[in-house]
């Protein structure tokens, strides 16, 4: 008999991403900064382009310009709404971390693709 996989599974994470957080500002040399980042933690997550219906169920009460992508994964501490992941060479940033269930064994990320 074959199991099925439910969708919000930990079992199906096949993205290698990077997360990182806003790192000590670095002088510019012109009298200002720029903001560093600093990698937290390589991590296999399942990553799916958001649908209208994950939209409806982030509002919740909010106003959400952009919803891109959902991230599902194993709980990490230190990955919250100023982390931002990034895969493939592109970034994206993390606007939203929900505990599946709420315990701290899987998490659901809404991540926004910075352009």
């Amino acid at each position: 008999m074959r199991t099925k996989v439910a969708p919000n599974s930990i079992g199906r994470t096949e993205h290698l991403v990077t997360f990182e957080n806003p790192g000590p500002a670095i002088p510019d040399g012109e009298g200002g900064y720029t903001e560093s980042w600093t990698p937290v933690t390589i991590w296999f997550v399942r990553i799916r382009p958001a649908t209208p219906k994950d939209a409806e169920a982030a509002v919740a009460g909010t106003v959400i310009t952009h919803l891109s992508h959902v991230v599902h994964g194993r709980f990490h501490s230190q990955i919250s709404t100023k982390s931002r992941m990034v895969f493939n060479g592109r970034t994206y940033q993390i606007t939203s971390v929900s505990p599946i269930d709420g315990r701290d064994f899987e998490m659901e990320l809404i991540a926004d693709l910075q352009e």
